[in-house]
């Protein structure tokens, strides 16, 4: 699907309202499905542990937090963050964050930055989204394999096969039936396990 047709959740942590109302009408198009705002770390914590969000945007300081050890902490999944900080705290707290993959951004910032930062922050999406896709399909492929090692033991055990002659019966069953080695593993455990 093409980025500008991908539709992104956001929660806003946020306690200036001024800030708040410029994200909004930011983030009123088409392109984001769901924006939720927050006062505080506590509710953003809430809202997180409720439901997964494409970006988390931080407003810092806020009035429990600052926020850094919250954009850390929440980098590490799915989510991309972005964290907005003063001018003059800009390069310390990048220095913070940045290898845990937290955008920064310096207060106050364009429109058209934080445009840029939005973009930004929906590349890094959609390069999770492909990652979790392959991750996916790595562990699907590892269970399949899982599944015909076991597959060949029971017919080591039960039909005092060698493992290469368990390998090539489940290669070749599957082969003749045009169906997948996995679907050969589960009949064999199936009717011989």
């Amino acid at each position: 699907m093409p980025l500008m047709q991908r539709v992104y959740s956001v929660l806003l942590v946020s306690a200036a309202q001024n800030l708040n109302t410029a994200m909004h009408a930011l983030l009123s198009g088409g392109r984001y499905d769901r924006v939720d705002t927050v006062s505080d770390v506590s509710a953003a914590k809430r809202a997180c542990a409720e439901g997964a969000y494409d970006f988390v945007i931080v407003n810092s300081p806020l009035p429990d937090d600052a926020g850094v050890r919250f954009s850390i902490d929440l980098s590490g999944g799915e989510t991309v963050v972005l964290l907005l900080v003063r001018a003059e705290l800009y390069n310390e707290v990048t220095d913070k964050v940045c290898g845990y993959g937290v955008f920064t951004l310096s207060r106050p910032a364009s429109r058209q930055i934080a445009e840029t930062a939005l973009d930004w922050m929906a590349a890094a999406r959609e390069r999770l989204r492909r990652t979790e896709h392959k991750t996916l399909t790595l562990e699907e492929k590892m269970q399949e394999i899982r599944l015909v090692n076991r597959a060949k033991w029971v017919l080591i055990e039960q039909r005092h096969m060698d493992e290469p002659a368990a390998h090539r019966y489940i290669e070749k069953l599957a082969m003749d039936r045009c169906v997948t080695r996995r679907a050969i593993a589960e009949e064999i455990l199936k009717n011989e396990g």
